[in-house]
């Protein structure tokens, strides 16, 4: 009991490092990370954060991780709640739309600030937020596979292309909508994506 005790205080102490760590990164990148700064700030010794993390490094990899983790439960799951077809692609895009509106994190979308930061810059960093963002593209692609599967999208519809384009589009208004502090731009981008849809919907 004594262990299960430590082993579950060590698990929540990551998950409060993890926390706080994605969202400073969300608004200062992944670089504005410290063992120190999340120590102070969570008023834990700078020791007990290196025992979970070792380096710099390691703890970016784990944010990220923790990201992909959040957008998941923000995101795919309520996506996957929603039938197969065209509704699930408009669920899967709702949700990524309010999750950026809420904001989940401080700093709007967490890997739309994490690649502009890394796009640049090889390494293990960056190698983890494309992974994440191929994880995310396959995923989106399935969704539009199942709705051409079932007959609801136009049977030579190139769905690569068109997760290609809904992630843009739903990705430059969430940007722009946080730059410019104008809701208005999420509708932009809803609009958007709907038209692009309706262009390749079944006849």
């Amino acid at each position: 009991m004594t262990t299960d005790g430590r082993l579950l205080k060590g698990e929540q102490t990551r998950g409060a490092i993890l926390g706080r760590a994605a969202d400073i990164a969300s608004a200062e990148g992944l670089e504005g990370l410290s063992i120190g700064r999340l120590a102070t700030e969570l008023r834990i010794s700078k020791s007990g954060v290196f025992t979970h993390f070792g380096s710099k490094e390691e703890l970016q990899l784990a944010t990220i991780r923790k990201a992909a983790e959040v957008f998941r439960l923000h995101v795919i799951e309520p996506a996957l709640a929603a039938p197969e077809g065209v509704g699930r692609v408009r669920a899967l895009l709702d949700a990524w739309q309010r999750y950026q509106r809420d904001p989940v994190f401080p700093g709007g979308c967490f890997f739309h600030s994490a690649m502009a930061e890394f796009d640049a810059r090889p390494g293990r960093v960056r190698d983890a937020i494309a992974a994440s963002q191929r994880d995310w593209r396959a995923f989106l692609e399935r969704c539009l596979r199942e709705a051409r599967d079932l007959g609801e999208i136009d049977a030579a519809t190139d769905v690569s292309q068109l997760a290609f384009e809904l992630d843009a589009l739903c990705r430059a208004g969430g940007a722009q909508a946080l730059l410019h502090d104008d809701a208005a731009l999420y509708e932009r981008a809803s609009r958007a994506m709907s038209a692009r849809l309706a262009a390749v919907a079944a006849s």
